[in-house]
């Protein structure tokens, strides 16, 4: 992030688009709510450059996904696995 003066103000601004005024990105990030607390950002509608596993969806039951990683808390915690169904596009985390 870099910062950028706005109307007088000094913001913080990443190449994606976000900002530090809790806007959400021109370059289409989305957010997927999973419960009350949970929040995915999912980079764009379409997952085709995103690697696929063999995993069944716990909505639909289909047999394949595709899965990234983040970066969740700390950087001495493992990353968090998320996984989005190929058919239902269904978005859950990995437990295992």
């Amino acid at each position: 992030m870099s910062p950028k003066e706005e109307k007088g103000k000094k913001i913080l601004v990443c190449s994606c688009g976000y900002n530090n005024k809790s806007q959400p990105a021109k370059s289409g990030v989305l957010k997927e709510v999973m419960g009350k607390k949970d929040t995915i950002e999912i980079m764009s509608e379409t997952d085709t450059t995103l690697p696929i596993t063999e995993e069944v969806c716990p909505q639909c039951k289909h047999g394949k996904a595709f899965w990234w990683t983040k970066q969740m808390r700390a950087s001495d915690e493992p990353e968090t696995k998320f996984l989005k169904c190929e058919k239902c596009k269904y978005t859950w985390r990995d437990r295992n």
